[in-house]
């Protein structure tokens, strides 16, 4: 593994921690601020909306900057919006400081999987894109529990000065030890757009907001959903959330290995599993054992979709990856808002808190329908090319066979 991977997984660490960690400090916030538990979970939906805009506009903006530059600075943003989040007076300059690291997460991920690829051989990008994503099942596992701890007992800004510091230590692995990868020469912002002309990309980002978004509208009520109806105790939840951030992390490292066999084939099969799982939790989320059992599954499933899903639009997109590779984290953004409104609107409608499994189970059928829609429509294509040569050829020959 080269080390520009490790350094790249510690800035993702850092990333994915400050994403999740303010779910757990949500009333230590509002109770500093004196707003609503509501108000305050604005900053997740904030953050959320922070990358679907930033993730894009920043990549457009550093078209022409070499790739090395632009993970440089974008580290030096995450940094500065922790900073202010730590410090931040009031309510809104937090928000502020949310959404300045969202801008980063955004870009930085797009940026960071199309820099992990080319450190590689072709045939290992996918495992190569899974280690950096290592990072974020990492913060998942370890970065917001301990976050999450510091902040309750230390208070919560002192989890955003520890963040920061995640951050500047990434920042130093990226100058130290990622390689210099100038942008290729002649590459321009129309070359980046001219890729979403595509209908493969529009039909791979759809798969990533569908096929993410079933897990996420699990994920967002997994709390009430396990205290109501499984029978839990609040303080056993953190256990099941581990087993959760367990399933994560080896889902992850999979679903690279199997994406640099057979794409499509694996992530066609992943997510037949994932929305057989999703449908069986509605029943298994009433059982202690059952939710044991399940949760870590949907965990590794769900994240095993995030490597294949990220290759899948690099691949797309050809010679210009880079905005792409950026659109589809804000796609990944875009299905967590997306089933997180869902979830809430089924149990608004007093379907129970087990509504959200099935509603992520439909979501994840037709992810995998998309899918299957779009590795059918690659192969006609293949085959209607195939066809367009062997006609040119035999036409050549029928050509030098009249000139004898």
């Amino acid at each position: 593994m080269p080390l520009a991977l490790l350094a790249l997984a510690i800035s993702a660490f850092g990333i994915g921690t400050t994403e999740f960690v303010i779910m757990g400090l949500l009333p230590e916030v509002a109770g500093d601020f004196s707003v609503s538990i509501p108000t305050a979970g604005l900053l997740i939906s904030g953050y959320a909306l922070g990358v679907v805009v930033g993730g894009p506009l920043l990549t457009v903006l550093g078209t022409r900057a070499p790739r090395k530059g632009m993970l440089l600075t974008l580290m030096g943003l995450f940094v500065a919006g922790n900073l202010v989040a730590a410090v931040a007076p009031a309510f809104g300059l937090l928000m502020v400081g949310r959404i300045v690291s969202a801008f980063a997460h955004g870009a930085f991920f797009g940026i960071g999987a199309v820099v992990a690829a080319d450190l590689v051989a072709p045939h290992k990008r996918a495992g190569a894109i899974a280690l950096m994503f290592t990072g974020l099942t990492a913060a998942n596992v370890l970065g917001v529990p301990m976050g999450t701890l510091l902040g309750q007992h230390l208070g919560w800004r002192s989890t955003f000065y520890a963040v920061a510091g995640l951050g500047v230590l990434g920042l130093i692995g990226i100058a130290t030890l990622v390689p210099v990868q100038p942008r290729p020469e002649g590459a321009r912002l129309g070359a980046e757009l001219a890729v979403f002309r595509t209908p493969q990309i529009w039909l791979a980002l759809t798969m990533t907001v569908l096929g993410w978004g079933g897990i996420f509208a699990m994920f967002t009520y997994i709390t009430p959903m396990m205290t109501e109806l499984a029978g839990f105790a609040p303080g056993s939840v953190t256990g099941l959330l581990f087993l959760f951030g367990v399933g994560l992390f080896v889902g992850n490292l999979l679903g690279g290995w199997f994406a640099d066999r057979a794409l499509m084939r694996s992530l066609s099969v992943i997510l037949a599993v994932l929305a057989v799982l999703l449908f069986a939790f509605t029943l298994a989320a009433h059982s202690k054992v059952g939710a044991i059992v399940t949760i870590p599954l949907i965990g590794l499933f769900g994240f095993a979709t995030v490597a294949p899903l990220q290759k899948r639009v690099m691949d797309q997109a050809a010679g210009a990856p880079t905005l792409a590779s950026a659109a589809n984290i804000a796609a990944f953004n875009l299905g967590n808002a997306l089933a997180a409104w869902l979830g809430g609107v089924v149990i608004s409608a007093g379907l129970g808190y087990d509504a959200p499994n099935w509603v992520g189970g439909l979501l994840t059928a037709v992810a995998l329908g998309v899918t299957l829609l779009s590795a059918g429509l690659e192969r006609r294509d293949g085959a209607s090319a195939g066809r367009v040569v062997a006609r040119g050829g035999a036409a050549v020959e029928e050509g030098v066979t009249a000139g004898r």
